[in-house]
């Protein structure tokens, strides 16, 4: 096979090692060298020098965990670095050393037969680890919620059966009434706010419990780490729109993501964070739905082709797309909710939502490349699309009831 890299270098990292093989080839003749290195930021530093004196000009690695992001950050800026998915690089049975893992990974880059994962620029990654804590604290106050619910279910306390949301404004103030120690139900339900005060008779009914102080002292904590949890996302989203106000570019792109139907600031500040806003790195927009995992899967034997799942992709993205995508659902007289009603009454809700995000990476994707703000179809786009049979199926379905219908033009003043 023909060599693309005559010096180059495969990394097998782990947590406390790296070990290393650089594969030169020189006058039809290929030589290896191996070196095993800790990952302290010294010990890089000095794999760094070790590379730069055997002249290597590409280094691959495999994507283990987050044990790749120090060698990365340290190496970054004076090799071309690929990264790729550890799946990608398997060797055959036999002999597994870590030797062996790193020269594997240098010949298969010497001869170009990696592909690369997407790594972002730094900014990029910065911002991905805001918008993923940012999740992974709106994950852990839902699970609060639930616990919440879970503590008032025990003290017979029903106000999920009446409120839609136990932790708003009226709740919170009837919570903190029942830790204080107040248990008569009509004072309680007296709290109410806004048109739950509709609703007073069926509190009154839902709020006559049995507390105890263990429920009053369960409920206290669960506030408390709530209250907390709240305000660490405040202060992840004021620190999204200073890196708004210092990025303007950044923040241009998330103000064209808002334009779109269903997606607020923070679904746009997470579809920045794990896309990126440059599309170089995708060739089409297919290619960043396939990345994200939002493109029916591909089987094909025998020439018959076969049902297969859906790829495998980026989590993170393709959550924020689905999310986006059922509150896109919701909106009126949109494109997106007409794709959504159509496919729904065909195929699900579930295949719905799925397709509505691929609708919407793709949409992003034309906009990023295109530096453009999103203009939308409208909700009745399908239906001036196929004007022509739906009068039929109308017409047909009038019939069906006994009616002769005959369709005159419209006459315009």
């Amino acid at each position: 096979m023909e060599v693309l890299y005559s010096r180059c270098c495969g990394l097998d990292v782990h947590k406390a090692s790296v070990s290393a093989c650089v594969v030169t080839r020189e006058a039809g003749r290929t030589q290896k060298k191996h070196g095993r290195f800790g990952t302290m930021t010294r010990d890089l530093v000095a794999l760094a020098g070790w590379l730069h004196e055997l002249g290597v000009t590409h280094i691959a690695m495999e994507s283990t965990g987050v044990y790749w992001k120090p060698v990365w950050n340290v190496l970054e800026g004076q090799f071309q670095l690929i990264l790729v998915n550890a799946q990608h690089v398997k060797t055959v049975p036999g002999r597994k050393t870590d030797v062996k893992d790193s020269e594997w990974i240098a010949e298969l880059l010497q001869h170009g037969l990696l592909h690369p994962s997407f790594v972002p620029e730094l900014r990029i990654r910065d911002l991905r680890d805001l918008t993923r804590s940012r999740a992974s604290l709106s994950e852990e106050a839902s699970r609060l919620v639930s616990r919440i619910q879970k503590v008032l279910e025990d003290a017979n306390v029903k106000l999920a059966s009446v409120a839609t949301n136990t932790v708003g404004k009226s709740g919170l103030a009837m919570l903190e009434a029942l830790i204080a120690g107040e248990s008569d139900s009509e004072a309680l339900a007296d709290l109410a706010l806004g048109h739950l005060r509709a609703k007073i008779p069926q509190l009154r009914a839902a709020l006559e419990a049995r507390v105890r102080d263990h429920h009053r002292f369960l409920l206290e904590r669960l506030l408390l780490q709530r209250r907390f949890i709240v305000g660490e996302i405040a202060v992840l989203d004021q620190r999204l729109e200073q890196i708004g106000a210092e990025e303007p570019d950044l923040a241009t792109t998330v103000a064209r993501w808002v334009t779109v139907p269903g997606i607020d600031r923070v679904a746009a500040w997470s579809l920045v964070a794990e896309m990126g806003n440059n599309m170089a790195q995708f060739p089409t927009a297919a290619h960043l739905a396939s990345w994200a995992g939002l493109c029916p899967g591909n089987y094909e034997s025998a020439g018959k082709k076969l049902g297969a799942p859906m790829r495998k992709g980026s989590p993170w993205l393709r959550r924020m797309a689905c999310q986006s995508a059922w509150a896109a659902a919701r909106t009126k007289n949109t494109y997106l909710s007409a794709q959504f009603r159509r496919l729904a009454s065909k195929r699900g809700k579930n295949r719905a939502v799925m397709a509505v995000a691929h609708t919407i990476l793709v949409i992003g994707y034309h906009l990023q490349k295109h530096q453009c703000d999103y203009r939308d179809l409208g909700g009745d786009y399908f239906d001036r699309l196929h004007a022509d049979g739906l009068k039929r199926y109308l017409v047909r379905r009038l019939e069906s009831l006994g009616h002769r219908v005959a369709l005159l033009p419209q006459e315009c003043d």
